[in-house]
């Protein structure tokens, strides 16, 4: 009997002991949030560039001679689609990011080496880069097709990443945070200054990214799960801590870009129709309510603000697939994906706020979307907020099948037309709206389909009228209004109704200020 006391013993010691270990190297979001606390409670350190000149001074084009090589890979040699890259320092890329590594047993940097790139034609010293280091990550992964390793994630510059699942090409970007965006304070933009991924294991259909954000007034923790697709689909769950009070704080944030597009043509000519990574802000509200705002390309700053409690989604999106809508071989504007961001829990009062500002070609952000509570917490709590980020060539599924979205915005010199049939201006500006889905194809071409709309102060109404479009199985607005002071901007909201049942979204477009 004695030998068999000593073998359970010895087995009880030993699963302890393993449970142990197991315990000592769960990695968590807690962990991060515990070095988030611990910043935010103390001063802000900027981080020191350890560029040489002609690192820091060199084009985008050369930068993007650097690239890393690919039989470098980590996980290269595992049973796992999920293979992890890293940028070089250079440009404004200048502050190196510590990456680690999380196995089963332990948590590991990752040391830069030179090694892992290929430099290109970009002329240098070796000893001028052997102390350098990463300036993001990215994760490749069979996407597309099963032999070949797409680029899914780029997480690089500040907290911006970027994401695509199959069939798509790189367009809008997602941030960890945005601190005082387009206040007269200026902006402060937080960043990732630390990464832990964890290895994959053989079947994982998906890919565990932590992250430390660090920035004068915030510190944060995140965690990111990347599960590709044909939506990839990102679960993130964050937690904020102030260090100083902030003006606006947003969750969230989708930066994008707008040049021109149907409701607002190129002022040159050109061949592109359209050129733009998103075409809309969408929102649906906690009431349920669906509203969708078209982009602009202003000549002044430009802030859109919707109260929104509780909001049960957002995001900008790229509304209108066909090839035709932007003739672009080069940049496929078609193929660039929508952000779309799903609360998770109740997020409180609070509001979706658009930021529109003007920009004279297509190299420059300028649109950016965000959530901002109504109340922040002090330094020593958090604020835990988690959500969903889906990028979608199927806006189409976002909506709710019983109400009809705007398919396109179309604007126009307002005309009437004359006993001669020749149609002459009239001063006023014209919108053709094309309302389409699930519950319009299902009614009858005479059934009574009218509009609910409202204009702003600065417009006179001409002309609102709704009719069948055969071409789409759906109806086509037309409003036309005079601008009284054409210095300031236009305000008209609009939906389709049939009786006492709202039919449709609600587009809510604002006429910027010509001046």
């Amino acid at each position: 009997m004695k030998p068999r006391a000593v073998s359970i013993c010895w087995l009880s010691t030993t699963i302890l002991f393993t449970l142990f270990i197991s315990r000592a190297w769960a990695f968590s979001i807690n962990d991060v949030a515990k070095q988030a606390q611990d910043l935010a409670g103390k001063s802000f350190e900027a981080p020191k560039s350890n560029l040489p000149s002609q690192f820091r001074e060199m084009k985008f084009a050369d930068y993007q001679q650097i690239q890393f090589n690919h039989d470098k890979a980590l996980w290269n040699k595992l049973k796992t689609p999920f293979k992890l890259e890293f940028y070089h320092q250079g440009m404004y890329f200048d502050t190196p990011i510590r990456v680690n590594e999380i196995t089963a047993s332990s948590v590991k940097e990752i040391k830069y080496n030179p090694d892992y790139f290929n430099f290109g034609p970009v002329k240098h010293e070796p000893e001028t880069v052997k102390n350098l280091g990463f300036a993001g990550i990215k994760v490749l992964y069979p996407v597309n097709s099963a032999d070949k390793n797409d680029e899914i994630v780029s997480m690089l510059g500040a907290s911006y990443f970027r994401v695509i699942g199959k069939g798509q090409v790189y367009g809008l970007s997602a941030r960890g945070l945005a601190i005082d965006t387009a206040l007269p304070s200026g902006e402060e933009f937080p960043r990732f200054r630390e990464f832990w991924v964890e290895r994959p294991k053989q079947g994982d259909k998906h890919l565990v990214i932590y992250a430390l954000l660090d920035s004068p007034r915030a510190t944060g923790a995140y965690r990111f799960i990347v599960t590709p697709g044909r939506d990839t689909v990102v679960d993130v769950e964050s937690k904020v801590f102030l260090r100083d009070k902030v003006g606006k704080l947003g969750v969230a944030p989708l930066t994008s870009m707008f040049l021109f597009g149907p409701n607002q043509p190129s002022p040159t000519l050109n061949f592109r129709p359209a050129l733009h990574d998103s075409n809309g802000l969408s929102i649906h509200a906690g009431n349920g309510e669906w509203i969708w705002r078209p982009l602009n390309n202003p000549k002044h700053l430009a802030i859109s603000t919707f109260i929104v409690e509780d909001p049960k989604g957002f995001g900008l999106l790229q509304r209108g697939r066909d090839f035709r809508d932007y003739e672009d071989l080069d940049d496929r504007y078609d193929l660039r994906p929508s952000g779309w961001v799903e609360p998770r829990g109740d997020w409180g009062k609070g509001k979706v706020e658009l930021i529109e500002i003007p920009t004279a070609d297509e190299t420059n952000d300028n649109v950016v979307a965000f959530w901002t509570p109504d109340v922040l917490p002090d330094a020593k709590t958090p604020l835990v907020l988690n959500y969903r980020l889906r990028f979608t060539r199927d806006e189409d599924k976002l909506h709710s099948q019983d109400i009809a979205y705007v398919a396109a915005t179309l604007r126009s010199i307002g005309d009437v037309k004359q006993s001669n049939l020749i149609r002459e201006p009239d001063g006023s500006v014209a919108f053709l709206v094309d309302f389409v889905g699930p519950v319009l194809k299902k009614l009858n071409a005479n059934a009574p389909v009218a509009s609910q709309i409202s204009i702003g102060d600065n417009g006179e109404m001409v002309e609102n009228n709704v009719r069948y479009n055969p071409v789409t199985k759906g109806w086509r607005l037309t409003v036309r209004f005079k601008v009284k002071d054409d210095k300031k901007p236009v305000e008209v909201r609009a939906a389709l109704i049939s009786g006492e049942k709202t039919l449709s979204e609600t587009w809510s477009y604002q006429l910027p200020a010509n001046e």
